[in-house]
Formats: structure tokens, C-alpha cells, sequence
């Protein structure tokens, strides 16, 4: 297989640059042919001055004596290794290049580093930071013309880039022998000092990962374990640019001794001097930070200690670095040249054209000065081609740096490998540094330990953003202090964003520069911590308005159980409040904590009371949502708002008014004869009043029905995520149903002279009223009672005739008797009935006297002030749970109709999933109702002052009797 251009065994004539990464994967899939030659590897990089030339190409070519890099090179692609299309972000690009050109005479392998140091490339970020500005239209510009980049990203930029270089820098650091620092001036840029201990401490942060990468290359145990062939040599080379003045050469027609004022003339040449010089200055001032040290192995570079480590090149427009220049030098000695040459000049090609063009003009570029006369007393300059050999010898026959100094010195490693080894370990080395991809080469993943490790160049290379640094740390303790002063141990969001916003007004009034924006979150990150590290309340509140008593905490997911021991922990709401509530008949009482969920207060509770107490009673059951997906999804929020007040005021209007009335007309509402039974809520109320009709509950009572509403099946698909209210959309069910109806058992069950027989009944509370209902008018000569039934001393029959006298000169009259209860309990477990609005029934012996038709036809309270009242100065309130029915064997229809209003208006009205449900006969029946009512928008809270328990009832005509 051929090797590629640049490799080992390659053609002289198809020898040139290319891409270091080209190099690299064709020399890897061509196999080991030809790479068997050693190789000696050198590294150039440097800056390079405003011109077209640039003097770290030509370098190559006066070292190798021909012209490698072409004099106009043409505009390159954009490169493979990282950077993106020409349209992309300039952010993202990565303007460094490593071209790479192996000289197969000398065996040695150079390796030139073109960053924005470089005029080409610093032209093409300048122009893709253009062509971004130029994208982007500005904000308030009305003709989208282009918007300025921001100092703080531009400043980013320039300071990434300057990270990416010395990625490539430490990247040159592991896998050459020699390095050339190659500077346009002739004075040391000392921020090189600052990049040599960022490339240092970045190098011992991403050296077990470059380990990591080369662990199986075949390449020795110490390069291995350090992740270089050996520590490199840095060399330094400096150009004149006419800054230093040599006088000339006295002619030959001169007499050198012509003026005896004059000095005689100095060992060294000024050149050498400052060469020596430089020398002196480059080591002090390394030694100083700590670059250099005694021992070698131990320093991201060596220089010589016996031998010449900086160089000085004569340079300027009249010795080709000016290309023009160099091309009309060229043109005037071609004009000139003699016949025979004239005939030989377009034979030359290769080297000896590239030696004709030197030696018919001035000198190139880094090509240094001839030797000076030895009658001067000075000694001989070397050549740059003699200055580098003499360091490429060393690599070359194998004996290695020996740069260590000290009384002990240690030394170091070296190895000089073949083309192939060298070309395994440097690509690996190419993919984690410069690549930025994992130990894997196929994951193609950033390595997060190299792309973290930059953040130690920052110290380094930043030095404005150091100094913002350092302004904002100093204020973020003032900024701190403002947070914490007035706090609470534990407080909430509000008060958190309260401190948070005085904390970064102290803030800003001391901080400045790039970094104001990073301080300025970690305030908020830091303040955060402060108040999520125990100063955090939970948020939330339980459906009887009482605060959560832990701190921020997670739930638990489906499965998971409570751990506290977590940070945050994992715990239920626990607002430390406990109650006692009874179970859906009332006859088991069990404690149950605050609930905080809706399912948690209507359902789950008494659900667990179920299975020891209520499991086995006849239940009516609600109808709930069916799914017919596996996967169903709750209803969106788009509830319609609630009627608005004059509406509500005209349905109040419609309501009966019974208390100031005659007895015949309560008779008659209990008879079913009125309209107006159903309480404030309308037939046309919005989203549920055909629920009675569409599940089947269409009452077969001769008296008057209510107007029909549009069917709509109740959806399968949608469920609602709340309770069942007036303003929930129509054909919407939940998954449970928070209200409850049980049957205790048949009429009998009931015993007016003793009442319920359950726990938690105040003495003299637990009675349920008589509710006598007119079945219909029988004459004097009817028959009596039954003689085969007898009934109970002092008890009525009920369905039969009794002995009751309406009114004087009225007929008798078949009457039967149903029993109504309106149980309260607080949240002590203590229950009791009421006989009215606000009156708690006290019955002393004998059963209750008063009748529940006044009852029935008022709006009964939800909440009423506990019978027996504690010490502390806070109401406590009972509320309306339970509503106890007997229906009697007799030819009648009792329909229950629940609503509640549990607030003030605009607040909707609640009911069940069945709007009227008609109990049957001989029962005694109980409806449990809701602990909590909640709406999609948050819970209804219970009242907190006792002026406002009458906008908290439940609605009249909650029962109604049709006669058959």
C-alpha cells in the first residue's frame, strides 16, 4: 500500500505538507510499510507579525534548503478536527491547525502550529465574528440591521481560543523531542511565562487520562507512564526586524585600524550578545515561576545547560520577508543573468531552484548571515540549519537531554521511536486532546475530564476575568450578609425572593466586570442552599388549610417509601394535626391524619374503615370513570367561570321561603308539589345537570318532572382530575367518587325512643326527626289496622292508618313516618344532630318532638360551632358529614338531591356523580359527605371566622317525597 505524501518511503517529488490529521489516519491504515525509519520529531509555534509571510513556514524551508510551504498558500477549507460549517457558530470552531511535513534526508518529523497568533487564522475569526454580526439582525433595529456582538462574548470568544491553543500547545508538548518558540520581536513575551504554568498545571490534571489512552500503544514503559517520548527541549528564536544596528564590514580597500579611537572589536559579534543576553533573561525568569526546576523529568520543558537555546534571525523587507519585495529582488536577478544561465534557469527545478533563488539575492528569511571575517577577533555565527542540528543530533544518536541540574540530578527518560510507534501514540494522543473524544475512539463522545480540566487555564490566561473574580468574591459576603439578616429559621419562597432581591442590590453596587453575571448566579445558587439546607418550609397546605411542618421534602412515587434519612428527604405532607372521623355508616371511629390530596380526605380513609366495618352493607354506588385506554389523561383545566351574581340572585328569588309560613304549605313541599325543590341550583346549571338522566335515573313519580337536558355519555378517554361541580365541563367523571351511600339496614333498625346506637354522640344528639309523610286521604268507615299485625306499645305502623288528627273537621288520614338526621362531627371524633339552622338537637327522653320538615326546607350550615368548645381562644367547628334517612314500607319515593356550597359565591356548587338518586323502600339509609371539596383551581378552605359560616351550606330541597 503507498504511503501518504509526508511519510516514510514516500516520493521526493510527492514530499509536501499536509493536515496533521491526514497524516496521522493514512500512515495508521497504511500499515507499517517504510515506517520502520526513526524518527527525530519538532514542533514549531509561535506568533508571527502583520505580514503575508509567514516565518514559521519559512523556517522549514531554510532548514530543509527548499521551499516546502508554498509562498501564497490558498485559501484552506474549513478543518475536519471540530470545527463547523462556515455558517455555524464562530464559538465553536477550533481556528488552530497543526500541518505536519516529514523530511525524509534528515529523518526528522516537523510539526508547525498556525493558531490566531497567526495573521491567516486571526483574519478568518475576525471575518466569521463579521458574518455572525451580520446574521443576527439587532433587536431594536427596525430594518434588522446587524447587532453589534456584546464585549463580555466577544471577550469569551477570544478567551476560548486562547484555551483551544493551548490544548494544541500541550498537545505539541507530548509527542515531540524539540520544540522552536518562534517570535517576531527581539524581546521575551513574558506572557509566555503565564501559558507554560497554565500548560503545566493543565498537563498534571489530564495526565491519567492521556495514560489512559496510550496504555496500549507500542511505545515504552516510561513514555507510557510520563505520556512523552522525553521532556522536550524548548528553543527560542527571535527576529531583528532592524531593530539592532550592526555596522558594517569594513570593504577591502579599507584599513580596519584606519581609526585608532575607535575600540577594538569585541569577542562576540552584538548579534550573539544579545543571544547570551536573552538567554540569561528566558532562565531567571523561569526559575523564578517554578517552570524550570533542578530536575527535568519533573518540568514541561528543558533548555540546555552548556549549549545555545536562543537563536536571533536577521530579518526585514530587504531580505524576503516581504514577498513583493522578494518576487521584484527575484525579477531584477533574472533580468540580469548571463546567457548560459539564462539557458539553464527553466531546467532548474526542486532544491536547486529553491538554493539559485537564495544565493542570487539577499537572504531569506531566517537564513542567517554569513560568517564574519576571522581578522575582526569575533567568532564565527552559526547557521540556523548548525544551531537546530546540533539538538536534533542528540535525538538522533539516541543519547537524549541530559538537562538536569543540581547536586543530584535525576535522569531522564528518553525514547526515540519508529514513524509507525510514534504514529499509533500520537493519534491517540491527537483523538483525547485536540479531538476531545473518549479512552473509546469509537464512542465519539467528549471526554467531561479533558473539557473540565480547561477550567484550569483560566487562572492563567484570563487576566480580566481573574480580576472581575476577585471583585465579585469580595462581594459576595456583603451580598450574604443582606440575605440573612431578619431571616426566620424557617421561612418561605416569598420571603426567600424578598432577601434574594436586597441581596443583589448590595451586590451589584460592588461587583464589576466579565464575571458579574457568573457571581450573580452563584449568589442565587448560594442563597438558595442556605435556605433548602433546613431554612426551607414545605409549601404546601393540607385541605383544612394547615401548613406542612417539614422542611422542602420530596413524595414518595408509586412504590417508593418514605425516607428521611435522604437529602431532600422523601416523606408524605404531615401538617402534625390529627383528627377523629367516623367511617361511611358511623359506626367505627378511627384517628386520620391532615390530608393534603383529595383522594387521600374523600376516599382512601374511608375506604380502610371499609374493610373492618362497612365492607358488608348494601352500597349504592356512584358511577366513576371508566377507562377504555391503558394510558387515560386528565382533563384540561378550561373550566367555565361561575354565573354571575344577578343570575344567582334571581335563583335565590325562586327558592321557597318556609320558615315564616303555614303548615300547609310545608306539607306541601314535603309532598313534591313544588318546583322550586331543588335550591339555588338551576336545571340549566353548567356541566352536569342531565347527570340524573344520563345514568338511568328518570323517576317514574306522577308529579312534575324536571325539564330534560341533552344526553351525553361520559367520556372514557378524559377523566376528571378534581371533584363533580357546577362549573366541571359536562361528560366528565372522576376515577373515585368522594361521596358515599350505605344502607344500615331496613326501617326497623331505627328506634325512635333510643336513637343511633354509634360512637361519638353527645348524649341527647342522637336522635333522628319524624318526617310524616301524607300517602293519601281515607274516610271514617274505612277499615283499621290489620288484625293480624300488632304493633309495638307506642309505636306507629308506618304505611298503615294512624290515628292522627290534621286539623279540626279534616278526614283521617295514611300517613307514613321517615326519620331525617343532620349529623355534624368535629375533629375530636364528637358528633351530634341538628334540628335546624344553628340549633343543636338536645332531646332528654322519649325521642325528638320537633319535625323535620322545617329542616328539610332551609339551607343547613356545612360548618356550625362545636357544642363543646376548648380552652384556647380558636373556634372549633363541626361539619356537616352525614345526612341519616329511614324510608318506610309504604307506596312512596324518597329522592335524595345533595348540593353544597362550600364557600361564598362565586364558589361552584357540588354534588354527586348522580344527581337524584331515589332510595328504596324500607331502609335506613346513610350519605356520607365529602371531608375536603376541592375544584381545579385549589381546595375550598374551611371558614376562619364565624361571620362566614352562612355563605358555607348545603343547599335546601336535599330530599324530596313523590307519592306512588
Amino acid at each position: 500500500m503507498p504511503l501518504p505524501s509526508g511519510a516514510p518511503g514516500a516520493m521526493g517529488s510527492a514530499v509536501g505538507p499536509m493536515s496533521l490529521r491526514d497524516l496521522l489516519l493514512a500512515a495508521e491504515a497504511g500499515g507499517a510499510a517504510g515506517g520502520e525509519e526513526e524518527v527525530c520529531v519538532v514542533g514549531i509555534f509561535g506568533k508571527t507579525a502583520l505580514q503575508l509571510c509567514s516565518e514559521k513556514e519559512a523556517l522549514v524551508s531554510t532548514v530543509c534548503d527548499r521551499q516546502v510551504f508554498p509562498l501564497f498558500p490558498e485559501e484552506e477549507p474549513e478543518p475536519a478536527d471540530g470545527a463547523a460549517g462556515s455558517e455555524g457558530d464562530p464559538a465553536s470552531k477550533d481556528y488552530n491547525q497543526l500541518q505536519a511535513y516529514y523530511s525524509q534526508e534528515s529523518r526528522v518529523l516537523y510539526l508547525v502550529l498556525t493558531s490566531i497568533c497567526d495573521t491567516p487564522q486571526l483574519l478568518r475569526a475576525c471575518g466569521d465574528l463579521t458574518a455572525a454580526e451580520n446574521r443576527e439582525p439587532g433587536p431594536g433595529h427596525p430594518s434588522g440591521g446587524p447587532a453589534p456582538l456584546p464585549h463580555a462574548e466577544a471577550h469569551e470568544f477570544w478567551k476560548h481560543q486562547e484555551k483551544l491553543h493551548c490544548l494544541s500547545l500541550l498537545y505539541l508538548f507530548s509527542v515531540c523531542h524539540i520544540l522552536l518558540l518562534v517570535h517576531p520581536t527581539c524581546s521575551f513575551d513574558i506572557t509566555y511565562d503565564r501559558v507554560f504554568r497554565a500548560l503545566d498545571g493543565l498537563r498534571q490534571k489530564v495526565l491519567p487520562s492521556l495514560k489512559a489512552a496510550i496504555k496500549d500503544c507500542p511505545v515504552g514503559k516510561e513514555w507510557k507512564l510520563n505520556c512523552r517520548p522525553c521532556p522536550p527541549r524548548l528553543l527560542f528564536l527571535f527576529q531583528l526586524n532592524g531593530a539592532l544596528k550592526v555596522d558594517p564590514l569594513p570593504s577591502r580597500g579599507q584599513d580596519p585600524c584606519g581609526h585608532l579611537e575607535k575600540p577594538p572589536p569585541k569577542k562576540h559579534s552584538p548579534k550573539r550578545r544579545l543571544q547570551h543576553a536573552l538567554e540569561d533573561q528566558i532562565y531567571r525568569i523561569f526559575r523564578k515561576s517554578r517552570v524550570l526546576t533542578n530536575q527535568s523529568i519533573n518540568c514541561l520543558f528543558t533548555v540546555p545547560a552548556n549549549q545555545a537555546f536562543v537563536y536571533i534571525v536577521a530579518g526585514g523587507p530587504q531580505d524576503g520577508d516581504d514577498p513583493v519585495a522578494m518576487l521584484l529582488d527575484q525579477l531584477r536577478s533574472n533580468c540580469t543573468m548571463r546567457e548560459p544561465d539564462s539557458l539553464l534557469a527553466p531546467t532548474l527545478s526542486g532544491p536547486r531552484r529553491y538554493q539559485m533563488m537564495r544565493h542570487g539575492r539577499q537572504q531569506l528569511s531566517f537564513h542567517a548571515e554569513s560568517s564574519s571575517s576571522s581578522s575582526s577577533g569575533q567568532l564565527v555565527d552559526c547557521t540556523l540549519k548548525e544551531f537546530l542540528w546540533q539538538h536534533v543530533e542528540l535525538v538522533l544518536s539516541k543519547k537524549g537531554f541530559d538537562d538536569s541540574v543540581g547536586r543530584n540530578p535525576q535522569p531522564s527518560h528518553f525514547e526515540l521511536p519508529t514513524y509507525q510507534k510514534w504514529v499509533a501514540a500520537a493519534l491517540k494522543l491527537y483523538e483525547v486532546t485536540i479531538e476531545g473524544k473518549d479512552d473509546d475512539p469509537t464512542s465519539g463522545e467528549l471526554s467531561s475530564k479533558i473539557m473540565s480540566s480547561i477550567k484550569v487555564l483560566e487562572g492563567y490566561l484570563d487576566i480580566d476575568t481573574k480580576f472581575s473574580e476577585n471583585r465579585c468574591q469580595k462581594a459576595l459576603p456583603m451580598a450574604h450578609s443582606a440575605y440573612q439578616s431578619n431571616l426566620p429559621h424557617n421561612y418561605t419562597m416569598t420571603v426567600h425572593k424578598n432577601q434574594l432581591a436586597q441581596a443583589l442590590r448590595v451586590y451589584s453596587q460592588h461587583a464589576r466586570g466579565p464575571a458579574f453575571h457568573k457571581y450573580a448566579m452563584q449568589l442565587n445558587e448560594d442563597c438558595y442552599k442556605f435556605w433548602s439546607n433546613g431554612h426551607q418550609l414545605c409549601e404546601e397546605r393540607s385541605l383544612t388549610d394547615q401548613h406542612c411542618v417539614h422542611k422542602f421534602h420530596l413524595l414518595p412515587k408509586a412504590g417508593e417509601k418514605p425516607e428521611a434519612d435522604r437529602n431532600p428527604p422523601i416523606l408524605y405532607h404531615n401538617s402534625r394535626a390529627r383528627s377523629t372521623g367516623a367511617c361511611n355508616c358511623g359506626r367505627k371511629q378511627a384517628p386520620r391524619e391532615d390530608p393534603f390530596d383529595i383522594k387521600a380526605a374523600n376516599y382512601d380513609f374511608y375506604q380502610l374503615l371499609e374493610e373492618k366495618c362497612c365492607g358488608k352493607l348494601e352500597h349504592i354506588n356512584f358511577p366513576i370513570f371508566q377507562p377504555s385506554t391503558p394510558d387515560p389523561a386528565p382533563a384540561r383545566d378550561e373550566s367555565s367561570p361561575a354565573p354571575p351574581e344577578g343570575e344567582m340572585e334571581k335563583l335565590k328569588e325562586k327558592e321557597p321561603q318556609t320558615q315564616g309560613e303555614s303548615t300547609g304549605l310545608s306539607l306541601a313541599l314535603s309532598l313534591g308539589q313544588s318546583t322550586g325543590s331543588l335550591g339555588t341550583y338551576p336545571p340549566d346549571a353548567q356541566g352536569g345537570g342531565d347527570n340524573a338522566e344520563s345514568h338511568g335515573q328518570s323517576g317514574d313519580s306522577k308529579s312534575e318532572k324536571r325539564p330534560s337536558l341533552v344526553d351525553r355519555q361520559a367520556s372514557t378517554v378524559e377523566y376528571l382530575p378534581g371533584m363533580l361541580h357546577s362549573n366541571c365541563p359536562k361528560g366528565l367523571l372522576p376515577k373515585f367518587s368522594s361521596w358515599s351511600l350505605v344502607k344500615l339496614g331496613p326501617a326497623k333498625a331505627y328506634n325512635f325512643h333510643t336513637g343511633l346506637d354509634q360512637q361519638g354522640f353527645i348524649p341527647g344528639t342522637n336522635y333522628l326527626m319524624p318526617w310524616d309523610i301524607v300517602i293519601r286521604t281515607r274516610t271514617e268507615d274505612e277499615g283499621d289496622l290489620d288484625t293480624n299485625s300488632w304493633p309495638a306499645p307506642n309505636k306507629a305502623v308506618p304505611g298503615k292508618r294512624s290515628a292522627v288528627v290534621m286539623g279540626r273537621g279534616r278526614r283521617r288520614d295514611d300517613i307514613a313516618r321517615a326519620f331525617v338526621g343532620f349529623e355534624y362531627e368535629d375533629a375530636r371524633g364528637r358528633r351530634f344532630m341538628c334540628s335546624g339552622p344553628d340549633k343543636v338537637m338536645k332531646v332528654m327522653g322519649g325521642g325528638p318532638k320537633e319535625s323535620a320538615i322545617k329542616a328539610l326546607n332551609s339551607d343547613m350550615p356545612l360548618y356550625i360551632l362545636s357544642s363543646t368548645q376548648g380552652r384556647g381562644l380558636k373556634p372549633h367547628y363541626a361539619q356537616f358529614m352525614r345526612l341519616f334517612v329511614v324510608v318506610p314500607d309504604a307506596p312512596l319515593q324518597i329522592t335524595l338531591m345533595p348540593q353544597v356550597q362550600p364557600g361564598p359565591p362565586p364558589c361552584p356548587i357540588f354534588y354527586p356523580e348522580k344527581q337524584e338518586i331515589t332510595l328504596p323502600s324500607d331502609g335506613l339509609w346513610v350519605l356520607r359527605f365529602p371531608y375536603a371539596y376541592v375544584t381545579e383551581r385549589g381546595p375550598c378552605f374551611p371558614p376562619k371566622e364565624s361571620q362566614q359560616l352562612m355563605s358555607y351550606k348545603v343547599l335546601r330541597g336535599i330530599l324530596k317525597a313523590i307519592t306512588q
